[in-house]
């Protein structure tokens, strides 16, 4: 099954000029979605985790059912001032500014094997924070993931972990 036939390319949104990778296609479609968390618990699996890291918001509709399918825990990676309870965070910048990504600190304990999902790697920016901040609490993070790569954006060239995509676009 090609999994690009179940997204949806969405041009200038959310600005003019930006063609958005619509998920929600696949998300709706049975087989798809079965298919597409097959195909990724099988690249995850391979890094043995004991926890996955969904990045806020649609990486959460990725990471949590892939936890479970692989019998594994979910934590979440959040914008700041969404967890209750002690954080850790970290600033990071980004192509127009700066953000903030949060997780309890209680999330993780020291060793544990952590890998980061999000829905899409673009730039690379907020994954690279995310496998930088879960190294801060002392996790040690063997990869990252995600459904589709935008690979003309050379994201993966900023994380220091081996990267699966499912999907790559080239333009």
């Amino acid at each position: 099954m090609d999994l690009k036939d179940h997204i949806r390319g969405i041009p200038d949104f959310p600005k003019p000029g930006i063609l958005f990778y619509d998920i929600s296609t696949l998300l709706r479609h049975a087989d798809a979605w079965q298919v597409a968390m097959g195909r990724l618990a099988k690249q995850v699996r391979a890094y043995q985790p004991d926890l996955l890291a969904g990045v806020e918001s649609r990486g959460f509709l990725l990471a949590a059912p892939l936890a479970l399918k692989l019998g594994c825990g979910f934590i979440m990676l959040r914008k700041r001032g969404k967890l209750p309870g002690p954080v850790v965070a970290l600033d990071y910048e980004l192509e127009y500014g700066t953000d903030r990504i949060e997780v309890q600190a209680d999330a993780i304990n020291k060793g544990d094997r952590v890998i980061v999902v999000d829905d899409l790697l673009a730039t690379g920016g907020t994954m690279a924070a995310g496998i930088a901040l879960l190294r801060k609490l002392g996790a040690e993070v063997p990869a990252a993931a995600a459904l589709i790569e935008l690979s003309f954006l050379h994201g993966r060239d900023r994380l220091d972990v081996p990267f699966e995509a499912l999907v790559s676009y080239d333009q």
